[in-house]
């Protein structure tokens, strides 16, 4: 095992993916020169050259479009969106474009893309920089969805990205790129769509992504001072998410808390919700619980975003809900 952070994973799967495939190229505004908003990319520019590591003008809907054109041209882009907010000016290419290609055109192309960006708060950055949007492009037919929690895993779901013949949404929590951790020192590829076990119990399951899994194990280790046994289940991928991982858990544990930083109104955990009360329904022992955000922008100030943003606390008061 060695230490990592959970930035320096991601650059380090650019990177193994960059030397071990010539068509894979990187680009988005200051990813080479500065290497990244938050030094993800670092030291690829002076690795790869400026061909294949490339700064962009700030123009999210050209730089969605390139890439959509240049992995049907062949190469496998991964370009880098500084801001998940600003992903709206790229849907155009995001959603009616790369997401359709392979259904337009008979399965004769395909659009092997990969779309970085950081999504959620911590940071006071104000609600134009902090948004999760994720759900959106989880609706959205030929587009995956992925959001690690911890380092390994985001070099293991990144090369499988990267790897995948079809547009990846890549999704990056910011507040936990600067994260050390434990990590093999044989770092593997992690299949797109299969969540894995964060934490087993006995008493009641919590399903989450991102930076949620570790604000619901510290939930978990709470709920254990007091007896309370409760198994965490990290998505890992939101689209295609691993709904049989879900149902066995649940299977063992007969109650149900979903987390997510976004916004809890019609949002990732209205959907497994939704999946778990019909095929699930039996194994059911109390109501299903979700805990998001409330319906509102992300505020600035600190005091406020850490009362929007969900909680250990919160998490810990869902969960004993569903015992109640």
């Amino acid at each position: 095992m060695t230490e990592m952070r959970f930035g320096k994973a991601l650059g380090q799967a650019l990177e193994d993916a960059m030397a071990a495939d010539d068509s894979v190229m990187v680009f988005g505004e200051d990813v080479a020169a500065a290497g990244g908003p938050f030094g993800v990319t670092r030291g690829l520019l002076e690795k790869f050259g400026p061909v294949r590591v490339r700064d962009t003008p700030i123009s999210e809907a050209t730089l969605v479009s390139a890439a959509v054109g240049a992995a049907m041209s062949g190469l496998r882009p991964v370009v880098e969106i500084m801001f998940m907010d600003f992903i709206t000016l790229g849907m155009d290419g995001l959603v009616n474009q790369a997401a359709k290609a392979r259904f337009m055109f008979g399965a004769q192309s395909s659009v092997p893309m990969v779309l970085r960006t950081p999504h959620g708060g911590g940071l006071s950055a104000g609600p134009q920089h902090s948004q999760c949007l994720e759900a959106w492009f989880a609706h959205v037919p030929g587009l995956k969805v992925v959001c690690p929690a911890t380092a390994a895993d985001a070099y293991g779901l990144l090369r499988a990205a990267i790897n995948d013949p079809d547009p990846v949404i890549f999704v990056e929590n910011k507040s936990i790129y600067a994260r050390k951790e434990q990590v093999p020192d044989v770092l593997e590829i992690v299949p797109i769509g299969q969540a894995r076990t964060a934490r087993e119990g006995r008493d009641a399951t919590i399903v989450a992504y991102g930076a949620m899994v570790q604000t619901s194990l510290e939930a978990a280790n709470t709920l254990s001072e007091d007896g309370i046994e409760t198994e965490v289940i990290d998505l890992r991928s939101i689209q295609p998410w691993d709904e049989k991982a879900v149902l066995d858990s649940l299977s063992r544990t007969h109650r149900l808390v979903i987390v997510h930083e976004a916004v809890e109104a019609f949002g990732v955990g209205a959907e497994i919700a939704a999946r778990m009360a019909d095929i699930g329904f039996d194994e059911l022992d109390a109501p299903i619980v979700r805990v998001g955000a409330p319906f509102m922008p992300v505020p600035f100030a600190k005091p406020m975003e850490d009362r929007y943003r969900p909680d250990s606390n919160r998490i810990v008061d869902a969960v004993r809900r569903v015992l109640a």
